[in-house]
């Protein structure tokens, strides 16, 4: 009968070493987490520093790329080097395929959404310059210029509206 007094002390000694190992290891375990979250948030922080110039002038190309391609400004910087339409409309179409090609690298520093808008905006201006090269009305190189500007005066270009997401995408970055 002296085996229960014993139990009952060795209990009264064990079970607030259980609690107290309990909590320490609640403890400790919330601070190796906490820990690791300053660690990740540290270091994320490291790398948008890192990251954010390289992002910027990505955006900052793109805003240059989508300047070039504006049908108004790439007919007056590519000039016909003939009279024919469709060697004129081939040499604007390269000419945006091009500086195109010349950017793709930036889409890994832009959003998914601003890349497909962009591309959205490269295909509908070699779209309208297609459009404009089709129409019975332009029988030369100077007329597929002339036709392609009066569409753009009378409608918004296709990069203005990719240009005025990049500048939202940038603003919403600070």
């Amino acid at each position: 009968m002296d085996l229960v007094p014993k139990l009952i002390e060795a209990l009264l000694f064990a079970v607030p070493a259980l609690i107290t190992g309990l909590i320490a290891y609640y403890f400790f375990k919330e601070h190796t987490k906490n820990e690791d979250g300053r660690r990740r948030f540290l270091l994320k922080k490291d790398m948008q520093v890192n990251a954010m110039p390289l992002r910027l002038q990505a955006y900052e190309r793109m805003a240059i790329f989508l300047e070039r391609i504006s049908p108004s400004k790439l007919i007056t910087r590519v000039r016909p080097t003939s009279s024919d339409k469709e060697s004129y409309e081939e040499l604007l179409v390269a000419n945006i395929e091009q500086e195109f090609e010349h950017n793709l690298s930036q889409q890994i520093y832009i959003t998914d959404d601003c890349w497909n808008i962009i591309c959205a905006a490269k295909n509908a201006t070699i779209q309208l310059i297609r459009k404009a090269s089709k129409l019975e009305t332009t029988d030369s190189a100077n007329k597929l210029r002339e036709v392609v500007l009066t569409e753009v005066i009378n409608k918004r270009p296709p990069s203005d509206t990719a240009l005025s997401y990049i500048k939202q995408e940038v603003s919403d970055m600070w």
